[in-house]
């Protein structure tokens, strides 16, 4: 059966399983009427991200002279020191504030995949013609460690690219990159730390495909160091290219 086929007969069956369980909004996880995403006056309590935005991670800035976030600016000067290859860009669609927070929270803890289809509804209408530009031909999510994706049942991440890979047609690969080991919250740390804490955490997958350019898929950016090592490791299999796309984003510093 051929991708494009199997896309068509998929939206099908998600059309028929909200006749039957109709969907949630995922901002007051109101019942939805058929077809319908998110009430709109709940999507104007989103805040949506706005130029101008630091030309790496997407972080909103203050000013548009500037060209990176702080935490961008530091991270550029140290990667070029060391030699350290990382995502080329990122973007996002909310900030982390607001509503969103308790949206999040529902999506990540509380089984409500279903929002993931209004996220990529909101990603292909924002960044489809950036991601497209870009070349992207795989969808990558960042990996959740096995057991506590076991006591969960499922990666966010990888809900929110599948439900992506399907309103874009581009592939899913949820096997080029495995999270190896498990570790801290990362708010915590501070960068040294989160470097160390992050090592060998992940191991990338040999890139038999070839891939060159991949999008690789998050929830929620704050530091971005898992970002940036799971970047480094796809790079490593032989990926050129790797761009970022989250949910959410923190305003950082």
């Amino acid at each position: 059966m051929n991708q494009i086929r199997y896309f068509k007969i998929y939206k099908s069956f998600l059309r028929i399983l909200d006749w039957i369980f109709p969907p949630r909004c995922p901002v007051c996880d109101g019942l939805m009427d058929s077809g319908e995403l998110i009430h709109e006056n709940c999507r104007r309590k989103l805040f949506f991200v706005k130029e101008p935005c630091c030309a790496r991670c997407g972080r909103p800035l203050l000013s548009e002279s500037q060209e990176y976030c702080m935490d961008c600016a530091r991270k550029q000067k140290g990667q070029r020191k060391n030699n350290e290859p990382g995502f080329k860009q990122g973007k996002s669609l909310f900030l982390y504030k607001g509503m969103v927070k308790e949206t999040m929270y529902r999506f990540k803890y509380s089984n409500k995949r279903e929002y993931a289809e209004y996220f990529a509804r909101e990603a292909a209408e924002s960044y489809g013609d950036w991601i497209r530009q870009k070349g992207i031909q795989v969808i990558v999510p960042v990996p959740m460690y096995r057991h506590k994706q076991r006591v969960r049942g499922y990666n966010q991440a990888e809900v929110f690219a599948r439900a992506l890979s399907m309103e874009l047609g581009i592939p899913l690969a949820s096997n080029m990159v495995k999270r190896v080991r498990d570790t801290v919250p990362l708010k915590t740390l501070n960068p040294e730390e989160r470097k160390n804490n992050l090592k060998n955490a992940f191991q990338g997958i040999n890139n038999i495909v070839k891939y060159d350019h991949i999008l690789l898929i998050d929830d929620i950016y704050t530091t971005g160091s898992t970002a940036e090592a799971v970047s480094q490791e796809l790079i490593n299999t032989g990926i050129k290219e790797v761009y970022l796309l989250c949910v959410c984003i923190g305003q950082g510093a």
